[in-house]
């Protein structure tokens, strides 16, 4: 089925030329004015080091179009980036960012969508110390939540703040403490399960920073686990669940826009 547009045979506007009562034609776009009036559409995609989809199956390449071919099937074939860049995340260890274009025919479900041709327009930088920021963030967002309830247990305030202070200055000393922290939060998150994803979220922050040995992707992998777990803690928490663990992620992805504008931009 194609793509149709009006024309006015005076060859004037096409509501000027309908409000003085003159024809107007339907005719077929061409394939150039459906190319021109096409708006292009951005996604956001986690990759590996060095441009390398998950598993290091593919290396892309920056600014090329790519286009797969057989039938697109969600997981399987296809190329996938999400809308959300925390959505990304959960698919892929994130060690780079791009932002992508895509195009052609697609399948999509809430958190990722499938195209046949996709282009990486822009690639960011994300490192161990932007993780551990973005776990920080969002496990301050909910640890009311369980310091409510637990007014007296300090521990997974306490590995926010080992986290915290390694971010600020990434010694051994400062791993060390963030590892105890994380150990200590672990036993927190057994309290109580309204208030248990709030404690996850901390040890996750306290998680992220841990050992300096690990690499920006595993930190990448406990910041996932903490923006969803302080999701889930509003939504334990919250009459109107899903309303609220909604509105968490989304002031989530509303940090994660604006760490971007901060990240270095590569060209790999």
């Amino acid at each position: 089925m194609g793509t149709y547009r009006s024309v006015s045979s005076a060859g004037m506007p096409v509501k000027k030329a309908w409000e003085q009562g003159l024809p107007i034609t339907i005719v077929p776009e061409s394939k150039k004015e459906r190319a021109m009036d096409e708006k292009p559409t951005y996604l956001w995609k986690a990759m590996r080091k060095n441009l390398y989809s998950h598993y290091k199956k593919k290396k892309w390449q920056l600014g090329e179009w790519y286009k797969v071919k057989g039938t697109l099937e969600m997981c399987w074939n296809g190329f996938h980036a999400s809308e959300k860049v925390i959505d990304s995340m959960g698919y892929v260890p994130m060690e780079c960012l791009a932002k992508v274009e895509v195009r052609g025919d697609n399948e999509k479900q809430s958190d990722k969508q499938c195209w046949r041709e996709m282009k990486i327009e822009k690639v960011y930088r994300w490192e161990k110390k932007d993780s551990v920021a973005l776990s920080i963030y969002a496990a301050e967002l909910v640890i009311k939540n369980f310091e409510k309830k637990y007014p007296s247990d300090k521990r997974p305030r306490e590995a926010i703040q080992a986290a915290k202070k390694w971010l600020k200055n990434p010694t051994k000393k400062n791993q060390d403490a963030a590892r105890s922290a994380e150990s200590a939060a672990w036993s927190a998150a057994s309290a109580a399960w309204s208030a248990e994803s709030a404690a996850w979220s901390a040890r996750s922050a306290a998680w992220s920073a841990e050992s300096a040995t690990w690499s920006a992707r595993s930190a990448a992998s406990a910041t996932w686990s903490a923006a969803w777990s302080a999701a889930w803690s509003a939504r334990s928490a919250a009459s109107a669940a899903s309303a609220r663990s909604a509105a968490i992620l989304d002031k989530i992805e509303s940090w994660i826009q604006k760490r971007i504008k901060t990240l270095e931009e590569i060209n790999v």
